[in-house]
This record gives C-alpha cells, structure tokens and sequence, in this order.
C-alpha cells in the first residue's frame, strides 16, 4: 500500500517547488500562473492529498482546535451545549477537543493544561465548582497563551470573557408559577453550596417573599446535581406537607420522579414539580415538564461569538475589553403542575 502523499510528490508531478505547492494548497498569496494552479489543485485531487494539520500549525500557529471542559458529560444539559459548541466549531473549520471534569474542581487545572499543551487555539471553559476553586484553576488561566471563555459557571475574580443564564432570575420563574396556581408549601430540591444553586435558591426566596409566604427551611432539600443524590433528597420530601417542587435541575427532576415513581405517588396528581434546563423534558418525563429553559443554541453562540472575536483580535494584534453577557432564562408551561381548587 502506498504511503501517505506529501507536497513533494505533487511538486516532483508538476514540476514545481514544494513551497509553491504549499502556498497554492493553502491560498497564501504567490505569483503563480492560473494554469500551474490549476494543475497542483487537479494532481492534489486525483493523488488525494490530506494537508498535514500538524505541520500547518507550525507555520501559522494556529492548530484550529479549541478545548472545551465540562463537569458531568452525563447530564444532558451540558451534552447539548457541548454537541451545539461542536457544531459551532466545526462550521467555522475547527475542530472541538472535550473533557469532562467530572465534576471535581481538582482536574479543572490540570484539564486546562492538558488542552493548552496540545496547542488550542481557544479553550470553553465550565468550571466544577464556583465556589470551591481553590485559585489553582486561576492562576494556570491566567498562564494560557490562548483566549478562554468561561460558561454557565462563573469564578469571581478572573479576567475574561464570561456568559450564563440569569439562575437567579430562573428560580423566580419557578416558583412564581408554582405560588400562581395556588401551592404555598413549595419544597426547593437544591445544590445550594455551587453558585449557580445559590442563585437559584434566591429567585425561589424572592418568589415566596413576594407572595408573603414565608421561608420554611425544612422545604429546602440539598442535592448534587446527579440522579442519585436527587433520588436520597427527595425521600426528606415524602416527610413534609409540600404540595409542590422546584427541582433546579432536570437531573434533579429525574431522581425526585424516580422516587415518587416507585411509592406510587404520581405528578401532578400527588405533587405538583417544575423542573430547570428544559433539555430533556419531552424525551425523558411524563407527563412533559413544565420547566426552565436555559436556551442552549443561544450560550453556545454567545459563547463562541466571544471566543472567535478574540482569536480574531489575537491575529490581529489587539485586544478589546472583557465581556460578561447575563441571558434571560424562560419558563415553558407543560403538564406538570395542577391548579390548587381546580
């Protein structure tokens, strides 16, 4: 079998020098005649000639690749931002490198510099934990010679492009929908120790105040942001007299149906939830979940719009200020929450 075609063997076929290859091959700028273009871009077709990316890279240091790191792959919000930013990356001609954190903010560094080592031109950035960064993550950013953009998860304090969906905003939604159909004993099922949590647990509190309900802590129930965790938090739910939920996640949501599932209890006859991401709520619940929607499409192109905007100023030499875009998340009502008196 023949081996893998270089610009060498084109050269040699049309009688020209590897260097004039090259730049055709790459529309570079030369003084070479339409006709000789023609024939390197005919014998490159007919040899099927694949352009080495690496050995491009090392003349325009640029390897188009740009990493990504997310906490839990398994959770189906982040598995669709991932496949829109991939599909984002590919359109523009680069290809998406993905890591998974799994959540533990001690491989968040190490992530970080495993991407950059291989030469990425831009990195997407989800950290594991807002709030138990212990700095190691910003200062090895704060060392990355290539733009970053941080996602949904924000750490104060570090200098760069930064987009999420206002939670704050989000858990107000929820709640505020649950108290308008009549519920008063709202239970909050909630990872009230990540930033993103905390949030959401505001918007929930504001909702109450609002309505002149007041907080119950015992109504509030901690859950990781796993099937599992949620599944043990919701077995403190059957010990209260809620009558409605606000699930922060829809990997909440699905371990709270699972256990009410399996007691016989059933949604929204028996509990009235009201779940957060919308990224699953036709494919995996039933009936479908009212919901948060935290629009994927919409923080994976503010996402990448950031991103290439500072490659771009990279090339170019220059550097705008940083930029911090807060999204509007939006409640889609499905068939989960039942109208109290009704």
């Amino acid at each position: 079998m023949s081996g893998k075609v270089t610009l060498k063997d084109i050269a040699r076929e049309v009688g020209l020098s590897p260097t004039a290859v090259s730049l055709v091959l790459n529309d570079r700028p030369c003084k070479i005649s339409e006709e000789s273009r023609r024939r390197i871009k005919e014998a490159a077709r007919r040899k099927r000639y694949i352009p080495n990316q690496i050995a491009r890279s090392l003349v325009t240091q640029h390897s188009q690749t740009v990493g990504l790191i997310v906490p839990n792959i398994e959770s189906r919000f982040f598995s669709s931002l991932a496949r829109r930013l991939e599909r984002g990356c590919r359109a523009r001609g680069y290809v998406l490198l993905m890591t998974n954190s799994d959540d533990a903010s001690d491989n968040d560094a190490e992530l970080v510099r495993l991407l950059a080592n291989r030469g990425v031109d831009g990195l997407v950035v989800v950290a594991s934990d807002e709030r138990a960064a212990d700095g190691a993550l910003a200062s090895v950013l704060a060392q990355v010679p290539a733009p970053f953009v941080m996602v949904d998860r924000l750490i104060a304090g570090v200098s760069c492009d930064k987009v999420a969906f206002n939670n704050e905003e989000g858990g107000y939604l929820a709640c505020s929908h649950l108290l308008e159909a009549g519920h008063r004993r709202i239970a909050c099922i909630v990872n009230a120790s990540s930033q993103t949590g905390s949030e959401r647990l505001a918007g929930y509190e504001r909702a109450l105040a609002e309505h002149g309900v007041a907080l119950d802590e015992s109504l509030v129930l901690e859950s990781d942001y796993y099937v599992a965790d949620a599944y043990e938090a919701a077995e403190g739910l059957l010990a209260t007299d809620a009558t409605a939920v606000l699930a922060s996640s829809d990997n909440i949501a699905l371990g709270l149906l699972r256990l009410l599932y399996e007691r016989g209890l059933r949604v929204p006859r028996d509990y009235s939830v009201v779940g957060y991401d919308n990224s699953s709520a036709d494919v995996l619940f039933e009936p479908a979940l009212t919901s948060v929607e935290q629009n994927v499409d919409e923080l994976a192109d503010a996402a990448l719009e950031l991103l290439f905007r500072r490659v771009e100023e990279g090339a170019r030499g220059e550097l705008g200020e940083y930029e911090t875009r807060v999204l509007t998340p939006r409640l889609v009502q499905k068939r989960s929450v039942r109208r109290l008196g009704a």
